[in-house]
Parts: structure tokens; sequence; C-alpha cells
């Protein structure tokens, strides 16, 4: 894949989407875009890239096709719908979607394009806003190696720590593993701020010390200071973990695994739902304790 010949059509302008696909636009691809809402569109459409009215129309045109959209739901549609991506896009095409999405779908649709002579790979990230504005995301991969090779550069324009984990399916079993692990971070981030704040402590000053110890972690280092602050504002949406996490319960039960940590976390970020903040960021599960 090189700059200024590979066509690359980007779908889904979020949180991180915006700045993921104008990661790839700066390196010199060509890209085309197209997003539910086309005003999203409108910042990345003056850098250069090219808006599509369709889902159909951009993945004609397109050499690769990346995607991060919001539920599984949603992939489903996009890619196997009458008008989805693997109904148009050309034979030798490379799709990849980035979602945190279902395992099994993730399978569904390798072996869908895989009959349509498309190759695919299942890619979601971890790191958040910010993550995808500094192109340092994780990105966590399934697929077959060649594939792989072949998006390599791409992926490199977006993160750091790309790594392939396996067959078709592999990159989201591999984020739900990251997921579970966060949620249950989440709440205890949350539960030792609280205490500091209950304890009379400056919570800035027991951040700066507890952070670079032990009880370090990306959600302390980054979310606590957002907390401590009352900054709400979505870096990654609570609706979306507790997509998320909905995914992950499952597919832990079908493996036969008990997950209580998980499942703790879950519960509380449904009542953050059940009070209408599900647009917040997931670091606002901090209200539920001052």
């Amino acid at each position: 894949m090189e700059p200024g010949k590979t066509i690359v059509g980007f779908i889904g302008l979020g949180v991180m989407g915006q700045s993921m696909a104008t990661h790839i636009l700066n390196a010199g691809y060509k890209l085309h875009v197209y997003t539910r809402t086309k005003h999203k569109a409108e910042n990345i459409i003056s850098k250069g890239a090219v808006w599509e009215d369709t889902v159909s129309e951009l993945s004609a045109k397109c050499d690769v096709i990346i995607t991060i959209v919001g539920f599984p739901a949603d992939v489903e549609e996009v890619y196997l719908g009458d008008n989805g991506i693997l109904n148009h896009a050309g034979k030798g095409s490379i799709v990849i979607d980035m979602t945190t999405s279902s395992p099994d779908l993730a399978v569904k649709i390798y072996e869908k394009a895989k009959e349509k002579g498309m190759e695919s790979l299942d890619a979601p990230v971890s790191g958040g806003d910010l993550g995808a504005k500094n192109a340092t995301l994780s990105i966590m991969v399934g697929g077959d190696k060649k594939t792989f090779d072949k998006a390599l550069p791409l992926f490199e324009v977006m993160g750091k720590n790309i790594v392939l984990q396996g067959k078709s399916g592999a990159g989201q079993h591999t984020k739900m593993a990251n997921q579970i692990a966060i949620a249950s971070g989440m709440v205890a981030v949350c539960e030792a701020l609280a205490y500091a704040k209950k304890a009379g402590l400056d919570p800035e000053a027991v951040l700066k010390c507890i952070g670079p110890g032990a009880a370090g972690s990306w959600s302390l280092n980054n979310l606590g200071p957002r907390m401590i602050a009352g900054n709400f504002e979505p870096g990654f949406y609570i609706r979306h973990f507790i997509k998320d996490m909905n995914i992950a319960a499952a597919s832990s039960s079908h493996l036969g695994l008990k997950t209580p940590g998980l499942d703790l976390a879950l519960s509380l970020y449904k009542k953050m739902e059940e009070k209408g903040l599900e647009n917040k960021g997931t670091q606002a599960l901090f209200k539920l304790y001052i």
C-alpha cells in the first residue's frame, strides 16, 4: 500500500474515526469518506478527502475500506446489507473493521469476503480519543498474515502497538480481554479517588503519588485528572462501553467463564445509563461516588 496510489475508504467519523482518517489523509493516501451525518465530515473534506453519498459508492471506488462505527448491528448493515461493502467492493479489495464488535460477526464477514474474492481483517483499537489524536492506538488484529502485512503501513499511520493476534475474530477476542480489564479498573479508579476526596485529601496530590506506582494504569493517569476536574465529556461514550461489556459478557458466558468484576462494572454503568448519562465519557462513572 503506497501513499498517493492506494485509495482508502473510511466509514465512521466519530470521536476516534475523525482523527484516524485524518492521519491517513495526512500520510498522503487518497481518502474517500462516508458517515451518516455529513456535517461531521466537513473538516476532513476541507483538507482534501472526497465525500461519498453512500456506503456502496465508496466501496466501489476504494482499494481498502476501513470502518469504525457504533454497534455490531451497524457493522452487519455496513458489511452485509444490500447496499453494504461486500456487495459493492471489487475483487481484491481489503476490508478492515476497527469497530469493537462481536468475534462471531468478524468471522462471518471474513468468510463472506473470502467468497467474494476479498480479504478481511478485524482490527479493534484501544487508546481512546487521545490515542486516536496522537496516532498511538493499540491495534489488535485478527485475520490472515498476508493481509495483515499488506495493511500494516496503514495501521502504522494510526497506531504504535500493532499485533496480529491470530485468525479471524482474534482481534475482537483480544479487545474483549482489554475491555474486561478496563471495566474493573474503572471501578477501582473511581473508588480510589472518591476515597481520597472523602478522606479530605487533595485528589491531585494523591494522583501524583499513586499514578507512577503499582496502582498506576492508563485509566488512572489519563481519566483520573478528568474526574477530578469534573470533565465528563466523552473520549469514549458510556453507551459504547456498555455495548462492549455486553459483548464481553456474552462471549465469556459462551466460553464458560465467570466474570464477577465485569458484571459489577456493567451494572454500575447501566445505572449511569438510567440517569440519562449514556453520552458522557466513561470517566463519568465517578459521579456515582461523589
